[in-house]
């Protein structure tokens, strides 16, 4: 646990670098789709999951 704890919190620092740089390569692709794979196995996983359900229902019942 706190293994894959440390990896997500490197891979979190190393999106947020790589986005605030502005230049969005293959290599920082792979970082980030690599984060995703290790927030998925993490205990945040749920709560990730039921934010990003709450999102798209706020956006889907929003009317332009």
């Amino acid at each position: 646990m706190a293994v894959s704890i440390s990896v997500v919190l490197l891979l979190v620092i190393l999106a947020v670098v790589f986005m605030r740089n502005g230049a969005l390569k293959i290599s920082h692709a792979l970082v980030c789709m690599l984060l995703g794979f290790y927030l998925a196995s993490t205990s945040m996983a749920p709560t990730i999951s039921s934010g990003l359900t709450a999102t798209a229902d706020l956006v889907s019942g929003l009317r332009p």
